[in-house]
């Protein structure tokens, strides 16, 4: 089987398990320093960890080149990505595909920050149609209107995207959420980065902000065998069929 469901929403069996997220949502502890990158599948996570990575070293790509982007800020809803989470010192970088509603409760009792990122859903489904013939780990989309009726059905890995989108805005005018859209982030590059600084707490010059944008471009993550999933074993992702990173622009 490659879905179980849990709570009434599909989650990969490749990656995850009941038991995993139950631990998630009512026992993992969230730190006041933790900052969680929280998307629906294909909405950019990969690129504002890329971001992310190179704002906190203040532009050098040397980090984000030498350490593969699963460790650098595991997903805490697969079971790898779960455990290493909880051998990592403060302050954690995390990642996460979940609703709000599995999300971990102590969430709402810290000061741990939310950088959301939303994008619009016709792309989403596109790129997931893609990938969906790659990853071993999801189901065959079918053909393009099959995929798009199982996504208006919200029948799909982690649930619907309305659902998820709905739930996490719904926590905007916290100070500790952030959001950004992955259109922002293509059309508008250096003032996401200048954001992205003050949430943490960075001071970059200009060519510092030069060197985050021009590394976190597609080209340069396309090149990245750190970033680009080429690392990823077959048994996982079949790399005949297609690549993880395709275009990395709109209208997918």
């Amino acid at each position: 089987m490659l879905y179980f469901t849990y709570k009434g929403v599909l989650f990969p069996t490749m990656s995850s398990s009941e038991k995993t997220l139950n631990y998630v949502e009512k026992e993992f502890q969230m730190l006041d320093d933790d900052i969680v990158t929280v998307t629906y599948p294909k909405s950019g996570t990969n690129w504002m960890l890329e971001i992310l990575g190179l704002v906190q070293y203040d532009g050098d790509p040397s980090w984000v080149r030498s350490r593969i982007v699963w460790d650098r800020s595991p997903w805490i809803d697969t079971d790898t990505g779960l455990e290493k989470a909880l051998t990592y010192s403060p302050p954690r970088r995390l990642s996460s595909h979940l609703q709000f509603q599995f999300f971990p409760k102590s969430f709402l009792n810290s000061k741990a920050k939310i950088i959301y990122v939303v994008r619009n859903p016709k792309d989403v489904l596109v790129s997931h149609y893609h990938f969906s013939k790659s990853f071993k780990g999801f189901q065959d989309p079918g053909s393009m209107e099959e995929s798009l009726e199982t996504f208006l059905k919200g029948d799909m890995p982690f649930g619907s995207w309305f659902d998820h989108v709905r739930g996490w805005m719904k926590l905007k005018d916290r100070p500790n959420f952030f959001y950004f859209t992955y259109e922002e982030l293509l059309h508008n590059p250096q003032e996401s980065v200048e954001k992205i600084c003050q949430i943490l707490g960075k001071t970059l010059n200009r060519q510092q902000i030069d060197s985050v944008l021009e590394n976190a471009s597609f080209q340069k993550m396309k090149d990245n065998k750190m970033s680009n999933f080429t690392q990823v074993p077959d048994e996982y992702f079949d790399h005949d069929k297609g690549r993880f990173m395709r275009k990395g622009k709109n209208r997918a």
